[in-house]
C-alpha cells in the first residue's frame, strides 16, 4: 500500500477503505508520513468530505492510535461536554465539578486556545502547580478521589490527531467538518463516556458564524458518535457577545471561583447549568432538564461542586497552600485600561471578536499552536449587555503588560463598546438542541 495512492484516491473523491484509512492513521501516529503528504491528504478531504461510513471508521482508527480507557462499570455515568470554542467560554471548569456533585464521572480531555478564542487547558495551567499532563492512569486517579478531571492530549491519548490538528492549522484545512469531527469524537471516545453535550457556538466570534453550518457539524458528530456508542446531545449557543464577566486565562478562573462561591455572572451560570442539565437526563439522574437545571445550581449554591474542584485541583497537583487562598496566586497583569460610557443609557453591545482579538495581541491567547500564552493579561467587563449605565460608569477594564498602551489599541478597545439611548433586551444564548 501506498501513501500516494490513498492521497489519489481521495483527491479523485473516491471512498476509501478501512485499510486505507488505517495504513493513513498509523503512519501519521508513527511520524513515518511526511508532513507534505499528510498535507495534501488533508486538503483533498476538505476538498471532497467523507462520507459517513467513512467519518466514523476514521474517527475509531484516530481513537485506537492511543490509550483508550474502558471503565468496566455504568458507561452511563461517564458523561462529557465539548465546546467549539468562544470568548470567556469557561464552563467546563465548573461543569465538571458540578456534575461529579450530583454522582457522574468526568474524565475530560481539553484543548488549548488558538487565535482569538481561549482554550480550557490555558485557563487551568494559570492555576499554580495544576497539572494538565496526564494519560489513561492519572485518568482514574482523579476520577476515584474527585469525580472528574481535566487533561490535556498528549502522545497517550489520540496521538494522530495532535499531528493532523497541528498541520490542519498550517494548511487552511480546520473548517472540515469530517475533520471536525473525527478530532472532536476520537478524543471523547477514548475517555470511555456514554454521554456528550456538544456547545456548538455561533455568531460573529465563534468558528461556526451561520446556524445551518452549525447544525450540519451537529449531525456529523452526532451520527459518528453513534457509530461509537455514544449519545451525543448538540446545543447551538449565540458567540456574539462575551459570555460572563472575566475573560483572559486567570480572570476566568476568578470568575469561576465566584461561581463556585455560590455568585459570579448569570450569563456564564446559566450555560452551565443548561449544560448540565442535559447530561444529567440522559444520563437518568433526572426526567426534565428543568430538574437537572435545579440540581446543577444546587451544587453551585450548597458548595459542593466548588468541593469537588478543590479536590480535583488537588488530584492534579495543586498544593494546599494553593488552594487555601487560590485567588491571590493567580496572575493579573499590573497595567489597566479602562473604558467609560461616553453616555447615559444602556450597554448595547461588547464586540466579543475585536476585543479578545486585542486580547489575544497583548498576549492572552496564541496566534500559532506552539506560542506561550500570558495569564495575567485579560479584561473585566464592569457593566454587562442590558444594564442601564450613566456619562463616565465603568464598563470594561483591560489588564496589559505596557506601562502604556498605544493609541492603536485604546482605539480599538473603545471601538468594541456599544451604548444605546433605550433599553437593550438580553440575547437568549441557547438557539436550539439538536438530538
Amino acid at each position: 500500500m501506498r501513501i500516494p495512492d490513498i492521497i489519489e484516491a481521495k483527491r479523485d473523491g473516491l471512498e476509501l477503505t478501512s485499510e486505507q484509512m488505517e495504513y493513513f492513521i498509523e503512519g501519521v501516529a508513527t511520524g513515518n508520513i511526511p508532513g507534505e503528504q499528510i498535507g495534501a491528504w488533508l486538503m483533498a478531504v476538505y476538498q471532497n468530505g467523507m462520507t459517513m461510513d467513512e467519518r466514523t471508521e476514521f474517527t475509531r482508527l484516530m481513537r485506537d492510535s492511543g490509550e483508550v480507557i474502558d471503565w468496566q462499570d455504568s458507561k452511563n455515568l461517564y458523561v462529557d461536554k465539548h465546546s467549539t470554542g468562544g470568548v470567556g467560554d469557561k464552563m467546563s471548569l465548573v461543569l465538571a465539578p458540578a456534575l461529579a456533585a450530583c454522582g457522574l464521572k468526568v474524565p475530560m480531555i481539553a484543548g488549548r486556545g488558538l487565535a482569538h478564542t481561549g482554550g480550557t487547558i490555558d485557563k487551568l495551567e494559570s492555576i499554580p502547580g495544576f497539572n494538565t499532563d496526564g494519560g489513561e492512569k492519572e485518568i482514574r486517579e482523579a476520577i476515584e478521589t474527585a469525580g472528574c478531571c481535566i487533561y490535556a492530549q498528549s502522545q497517550r491519548i489520540t496521538p494522530a490527531d495532535g499531528v493532523l490538528y497541528a498541520i490542519r492549522d498550517v494548511t487552511a484545512t480546520v473548517p472540515s467538518v469530517p475533520l471536525i469531527t473525527a478530532s472532536i469524537i476520537s478524543k471523547k471516545s477514548a475517555e470511555g463516556v456514554g454521554n456528550l453535550v456538544l456547545d456548538i457556538k455561533v455568531g460573529s466570534a465563534a468558528f461556526m458564524q451561520h446556524v445551518d453550518e452549525a447544525r450540519e457539524l451537529a449531525h456529523s458528530m452526532i451520527e459518528v458518535g453513534k457509530g461509537l456508542g455514544m449519545q451525543i446531545r448538540v446545543l447551538l449557543t449565540q458567540m456574539d457577545l462575551p459570555i460572563g464577566t472575566h475573560i483572559g486565562n486567570s480572570h476566568e478562573v476568578i470568575e469561576i471561583l465566584e461561581i463556585l462561591e455560590g455568585t459570579g455572572s448569570w450569563d456564564s451560570i446559566s450555560l452551565i447549568a443548561i449544560q448540565g442539565a442535559h447530561l444529567l437526563q440522559m444520563s437518568g439522574m433526572v426526567e426534565t432538564v428543568e430538574q437537572g437545571q435545579m440540581r446543577i445550581l444546587e451544587t453551585l449554591s450548597n458548595g459542593s461542586a466548588a468541593a469537588h474542584f478543590r479536590r480535583m485541583c488537588a488530584a492534579q497537583g495543586v498544593s494546599q497552600q494553593v488552594l487555601n487562598d487560590l485567588s491571590s496566586h493567580l496572575d493579573i497583569a499590573p497595567f489597566s485600561f479602562t473604558l467609560h460610557s461616553a453616555m447615559d443609557g444602556w450597554v448595547e453591545d461588547i464586540d466579543a471578536l475585536e476585543l479578545s482579538k486585542v486580547l489575544c495581541e497583548l498576549g492572552a491567547g496564541r496566534v500559532s499552536a506552539e506560542d506561550d500564552v500570558d495569564h495575567g493579561v485579560g479584561a473585566v467587563i464592569k457593566s454587562e449587555i442590558g444594564k442601564q449605565v450613566a456619562e463616565g460608569d465603568l464598563i470594561l477594564s483591560v489588564h496589559h503588560r505596557e506601562e502604556e498602551l498605544s493609541e492603536h489599541y485604546m482605539q480599538r478597545l473603545e471601538s468594541c463598546i456599544g451604548i444605546s439611548d433605550a433599553p437593550v433586551s438580553i440575547q437568549e444564548r441557547l438557539i436550539e438542541v439538536i438530538e
